[in-house]
């Protein structure tokens, strides 16, 4: 998925965390914005295309 983001929007992007948590739920941020929670969602993105998507 990294691979994905950087190769769509190199240096586009000034920060890209992707943070782990328990249970498999993660949360990915774009510039200190939450672009995607697998908690509040209630599942993990359909793609890597989604979360290209979402970083848009």
């Amino acid at each position: 998925m990294v691979a994905g983001i950087l190769n769509t929007y190199g240096t586009d992007i000034d920060t890209l965390t992707i943070l782990p948590s328990s249970g498999g739920a993660y949360n990915i941020w774009k510039n200190e914005k939450l672009v995607f929670s697998k908690k509040q969602a209630g599942r993990f993105p359909h793609s890597d295309d989604e979360v290209i998507r979402l970083l848009s």
